[in-house]
């Protein structure tokens, strides 16, 4: 017994002590981000560079996507209390839905602006302008090296990496664009490469502004499928039917599920609870939903087949 509980300790210390590194990693690349975010606001500003700006929210709204990220890994141990029962998950996706609302707002007002410059070209110092670009890629592909080996073994992490890659990819865009207009005066670059930043960002960010509002709507994950999960359930020979079925995501990872479970038979408590623990096993290793809650019924709800939902179907 010793010997098992130190092994225990010596794997939660070393748990821990891993959770720590990669916290250190992500606080780390969201300093730098958020200096890279910094230094092309400026930048934008003496250049004159509208696209240079444009990286610079986009590496501000992954920055943010980063410390939510980073936030998710210092709380995720925070336990629920008498009035937060559920925790403090919803606050990562509440602020994950600020993020992505004011990109797009930003990327609006780019794009008032950017036709403006379409409208009246205005001169861009492209040699400041293609400096800090480069300075913004070298600190990108910086941070991709610090998360390369991490993004495999958690998901936030993952997420951080990828819009990493992002930046980079809209940071070579930016150096393009200034590489064209120091040598060849072609200012009117400078609009487009805002308006295609500006469009990469939202088309990625409206993703999100889903995934978060279906979170918070409580509805059923894209992937889940309610009739399957009855068909998988009902399939099970003392299962009459299952009803009053809500599916629903906590956060971006844990699945939740509460239904009725009508039972064929008038079983004995321990017997039902046998035919409850194969049907939470069919739920968790079909469906990938971890938190089951199914109030037991025999003859239950009129034993209406129809009550899916929580009211008849008409």
């Amino acid at each position: 017994m010793k010997t098992d509980k130190k092994t225990s300790c010596y794997k939660h210390h070393h748990h821990s002590h891993t959770e720590n590194a990669r916290g250190k990693k992500l606080l780390w690349v969201t300093l730098l981000n958020f200096s890279i975010s910094l230094v092309q606001v400026a930048g934008g500003i003496l250049s004159n560079s509208l696209s240079l700006i444009s990286d610079a929210v986009h590496n501000l709204g992954d920055t943010s996507a980063i410390f939510i990220a980073f936030l998710a890994g210092k709380h995720a141990d925070k336990k629920p209390d008498a009035r937060k029962t559920f925790g403090y998950k919803r606050a990562e996706i509440l602020a994950a839905l600020f993020n992505a609302v004011a990109l797009i707002v930003i990327c609006i007002f780019l794009f008032a602006e950017a036709y403006e410059r379409f409208k009246n070209p205005q001169a861009i110092k492209g040699g400041i302008m293609l400096s800090v670009a480069v300075f913004g890629l070298s600190a990108n592909l910086i941070s991709v090296l610090v998360l390369q080996k991490e993004k495999s073994r958690n998901l936030n992490i993952r997420a951080a990496y990828l819009h990493l890659l992002g930046d980079t990819l809209s940071s070579v865009a930016v150096i393009a664009g200034g590489i064209a207009i120091l040598f060849w005066q072609v200012y009117w670059l400078d609009p487009l490469v805002t308006v295609a930043v500006g469009i990469y960002i939202i088309y990625h960010t409206w993703g999100l502004v889903r995934q978060t509002v279906d979170i918070l709507m409580q509805a059923t994950p894209r992937h889940i499928d309610i009739q399957e999960i009855k068909q998988s359930v009902e399939a099970l020979s003392q299962v009459e039917n299952i009803h009053h079925l809500h599916v629903w995501q906590m956060d971006d990872e844990q699945i939740h599920l509460e239904a009725h479970l009508n039972m064929r038979n008038d079983l004995s408590l321990s017997e039902a609870q046998t035919i409850r623990h194969q049907v939470e096993t069919v739920l968790r290793d079909q469906f990938g939903i971890s938190h089951i809650t199914l109030q037991i019924e025999y003859k239950g709800c009129g034993n209406n087949n129809d009550l899916i939902f929580g009211r008849d179907k008409k």
